[in-house]
Order: structure tokens, then sequence, then C-alpha cells
């Protein structure tokens, strides 16, 4: 069972630019071990997630966009430790 998240962040009906943005702000703040729960529909954002952080600053524990509700992501990722 995944962690359970620090930070929620709903995008649910929002522009793909402005929450990988608002996302990167977020992650960049967040201490080592804290895990961000993102939520969204809009497919594009899904795609480009975690392109914008650092590979090798976050391991994955949930990824439910393979649910059956095909208008609702949600990705739940830990920062790593320093």
């Amino acid at each position: 069972m995944a962690l359970e998240a620090d930070i929620v962040l709903d995008f649910r009906n929002t522009f793909s630019s402005i929450s990988l943005l608002k996302m990167t702000e977020i992650f960049d703040r967040m201490k080592p071990l804290q895990v961000l729960e993102i939520r969204g529909s809009d497919p594009d954002t899904r795609k480009d997630l975690l392109k914008v952080l650092p590979e090798a600053s976050y391991d994955i524990l949930a990824d439910d966009s393979e649910d059956i509700r095909h208008d609702f992501y949600k990705v739940r990722v830990r920062k790593r430790g320093v």
C-alpha cells in the first residue's frame, strides 16, 4: 500500500502549463521523503507530469492513471532523500 500523501495537488479543470509550474514549485519546496499526490484530468498534463522533475529526484509510489475512470488520474511520488 502506498504511503499517505503529505501534499495533494488537484489539477482537474486547470491548464497544463500552470499545473506543471505549480507542481514543480511545490516539489522544490518539499522535504526529502515527503509524498506528493497529483490529481488531474488533462491527458496532456499526465504525459508531461514526470518529465518536468529530475528523474533521480523521486520515486513513483502509485500511478492510478489506468483506473476505470479515464477522465481522471492520480499519481503519488515521494521525494528522494538527499
